[in-house]
């Protein structure tokens, strides 16, 4: 599950306690495409302000603005935060736009309300739970899409494991694969790719997945709402947990959750 965060994380090792904000800066600094904002600033990670006063102050817009990531040291869920946005820097700047557009529209229409919207719940979704979903084979991605989960992992075993990789994105999923448990979902985007990709390192199919996606969210018509995401029971995905490679694993429907209703995807 970790695969996608190898070579960033890797550097971790270098570090002899739990990496300070200065170590995160170090990552930064040797990564190969420092990330960027989407208004060109440098991604800094910087100590969690006290309750935010102003709106330049609250989470995403204070990224879209300054570049400056909130980020809680000696935790879990914000170090993986700072590995994605090494690892996928591309998205992560253009959703945090898609969030300070959405933010910026509420603070100069008051109509609107303060709840957020559609668009918004998608972003966040992907940010924290998303998996990436890259297959070569449109029939596989066909029993995915229609959950016909038994036949996706059980029946089409092989072809599964050779044309269809489950990467995780959402910062979220990484701190929840420390301890997988049966129960453990993604919201996925499938992407077409072909065998020649599916056997590329994880660090090239990252980068480009990387741009993929990037383009993908900055049109504002994709990822528009949260049925444009799968759930993905990610403990299906063969080889991932020992107790998947018994038939009856597949028949908890608890899990294994029959399809019910159509979306669309890219």
């Amino acid at each position: 599950m970790f695969e996608p965060l190898g070579q960033v994380a890797a550097s971790l090792s270098n570090f002899a306690t739990w990496p300070s904000l200065d170590a995160y800066q170090q990552l930064t600094a040797a990564s190969h495409s420092p990330p960027e904002n989407q208004s060109g600033l440098p991604i800094r990670f910087v100590p969690q302000d006290p309750k935010p006063g102003q709106f330049s102050e609250k989470y995403e817009p204070k990224i879209y603005l300054t570049g400056e990531v909130q980020t809680r040291t000696e935790n879990w869920h914000d170090l993986f935060n700072a590995l994605a946005w090494l690892t996928f820097p591309k998205t992560k700047a253009v959703i945090n736009a898609r969030h300070y557009a959405a933010f910026r529209q509420r603070e100069t229409s008051p109509a609107t309300g303060n709840n957020r919207g559609a668009m918004q719940d998608a972003c966040t979704l992907f940010d924290e739970s998303g998996v990436i979903v890259i297959c070569s084979d449109a029939s596989l991605m066909e029993l995915l899409k229609s959950c016909q989960w038994k036949e996706l992992f059980w029946q089409r075993r092989n072809e599964t494991k050779a044309r269809m990789k489950f990467i995780l994105f959402g910062h979220s999923l990484y701190e929840k694969a420390l301890q997988p448990y049966i129960g453990m979902t993604g919201k996925g985007l499938i992407l077409t790719v072909d065998d020649a990709f599916l056997a590329q390192p994880a660090r090239l199919q990252a980068a480009e997945l990387d741009t993929r996606l990037a383009d993908l969210f900055s049109n504002p018509q994709n990822i528009a709402t949260t049925r444009d995401l799968y759930s993905v029971p990610l403990l299906g995905m063969p080889g991932w947990t020992p107790e998947n490679e018994s038939e009856q694993y597949y028949d908890n429907t608890h899990y294994f959750r029959p399809a019910r209703r159509a979306k669309n995807t890219d």
